[in-house]
């Protein structure tokens, strides 16, 4: 009995192998189609930003039969891109740099210490999840227009961030929920603070969940064309996605130039992802596990 047993068991392994490993190839085959779903678009629009308009609608798929170099300068210029990318970038930089740091500042706070009222904080905080961001507009531009900063840096910068940082205390108090309160009961012990502990202890094990709130804050604000198209006017503050609007009016679309103004807008995102893919992942699977 013993003998067919084993030799029973023996003879299902080799099925267990080929069945594991069906499925693992299954899983690549899906990956991979994820993969092509993903990257084609990116193609698309890499290939179409050096087509004519003719080129375009003639083969919208195919590649290129000239290579129109000068759609891209076209539409760097027309755009006015370079200045346009400037307004962008300052405006994601500093939404980002304040949103990291008054996210971070507030989640250790909510995730260490113990105080009254901290429940209903948190709740505020998570009511702020729930707010459509786009029902705020006309009140937002009502009180940017009394605090006289319609038409600046500002009319973006604050509501970026206030909008951003209820993602980015639940992120980061996550994130710390995973970090042994050992090493600041240690830290006390030899005569430390709470602002060093924070400052020399906490922040750089933060590193991936910052990356994380950086990168997620970077694709929001960046790609904002809502808050951009209410509160500025002025031609020389009008960010990349305004900028972008310029090459299709109510008598047509220039799609070559379109294009061209898109695959330019795109590039910066596509890097920053990158460089910080690691960092990304890493802050999402150690803020998902505990210990």
């Amino acid at each position: 009995m013993e003998t067919n047993a084993t030799t029973t068991g023996s003879a299902k392994l080799p099925a267990v192998k080929l069945a594991l490993r069906a499925g693992g190839g299954l899983v690549k085959l899906l990956l991979i189609v994820y993969a092509v779903l993903t990257l084609y678009p990116l193609y698309w629009l890499f290939i179409s930003a050096f087509k004519t308009n003719q080129d375009f609608f003639n083969r919208p798929y195919g590649l290129p039969h000239a290579w129109m170099k000068e759609n891209i300068v076209r539409a760097w210029e027309l755009g006015n891109m370079g200045r346009a990318m400037f307004n962008s970038a300052f405006v994601t930089v500093a939404a980002v740099l304040l949103t990291i740091v008054l996210g971070v500042l507030a989640a250790y706070a909510l995730s260490r210490f113990d105080f009254r009222f901290k429940k209903a904080i948190v709740a505020l905080f998570l009511a702020g999840l729930l707010i459509p961001i786009h029902s705020t507009l006309v009140p937002l531009f009502i009180m940017m227009r009394k605090l006289h900063l319609l038409d600046t840096y500002g009319a973006l910068i604050l509501p970026y961030t206030a909008f951003e940082l209820p993602i980015a205390i639940f992120l980061a108090m996550a994130y710390m929920a995973s970090i042994p309160r050992e090493i600041e009961e240690a830290a006390m012990i030899d005569g430390s603070g709470w602002w060093r502990i924070f400052g020399s202890l906490i922040l750089p094990l933060c590193k991936p969940i910052v990356a994380t709130i950086a990168i997620l804050g970077f694709l929001r604000f960046w790609n904002d064309f809502s808050f951009a198209l209410v509160f500025i006017n002025t031609q020389s503050l009008k960010t990349l996605p305004l900028s972008l609007s310029l090459f299709s009016d109510g008598f047509g679309t220039d799609y070559a130039l379109t294009m061209g103004a898109m695959a330019i807008a795109v590039i910066p995102t596509i890097v920053i992802y990158l460089l910080m893919q690691e960092q990304i992942m890493k802050g999402m699977v150690a803020g998902s596990v505990k210990g």
